[in-house]
């Protein structure tokens, strides 16, 4: 199974944004996660066009961008024309799922869903068929640095095997805790990418904390 480990550049260093993202990319990290909040979905806000634009300009890796909004179809054009590769919207804030992840497919993008922790998977089984990534958040959203929510160990392994049965391809993201402690339970029940923001950006090396904690995702004597 393939390993992305994608660092956020919510926990990067502002003042010195382009450097950090092409450090991440230099250092093999696999996709630039970008989270965009609105202070209404979350309390917390984030990011828009213009970091998209820096990501891109910045990285030849994928743009993964985390769209934690209410009414997020209002930005999907914008932010595609501004270089995401991915579009995943929270299915709490997007009641109308199939038309706004056709949406994102027709802008050329492909077509994500998140989950907060309290979210049964079960809301993605009419739209499986339809989607590319599916991003289990392991912790509340709103802030980095939080502490990883155990019961997403066994939410994982529902989820994939969900995927698996309606035949998805979609990746498998975990976004919220991750870190050298909880990265592997991840891998084994079933996750494949993985945001990383503290573990990487407040690491003494951050190129080596990716192949550290991509190496992390092995079987296990």
């Amino acid at each position: 199974m393939t390993v992305r480990i994608a660092p956020s550049v919510l926990s990067a260093d502002f003042t010195r944004l382009g450097e950090e993202i092409a450090m991440l990319d230099a250092g093999g990290a696999d996709w630039i996660h970008v989270d965009v909040m609105d202070g209404r979905f979350v309390p917390n806000l984030s990011f828009g066009v213009k970091m998209i634009e820096a990501a891109r300009r910045s990285s030849r890796r994928v743009v993964d961008v985390h769209l934690m909004v209410l009414e997020p179809e209002r930005y999907f054009d914008d932010y595609a024309k501004a270089g995401a590769d991915v579009l995943t919207i929270h299915v709490e804030a997007a009641p109308h799922l199939d038309r706004q992840l056709t949406r994102i497919k027709e802008l050329g993008c492909k077509a994500g869903i998140a989950l907060n922790p309290a979210t049964p998977v079960s809301v993605i089984e009419e739209v499986a068929h339809l989607l590319d990534l599916v991003c289990l958040m392991s912790v509340n959203p709103g802030y980095g640095g939080q502490k990883f929510i155990e019961y997403s160990v066994d939410k994982i392994a529902r989820t994939r095997l969900l995927l698996d049965q309606a035949g998805s391809d979609a990746v498998l993201e975990v976004d919220g805790g991750i870190s050298r402690d909880t990265i592997h339970r991840c891998w084994a029940a079933g996750a494949d990418t993985f945001v990383a923001g503290n573990a990487i950006f407040g690491a003494t090396d951050p190129q080596a904390e990716i192949a550290v904690l991509r190496g992390l995702c092995v079987e296990q004597a």
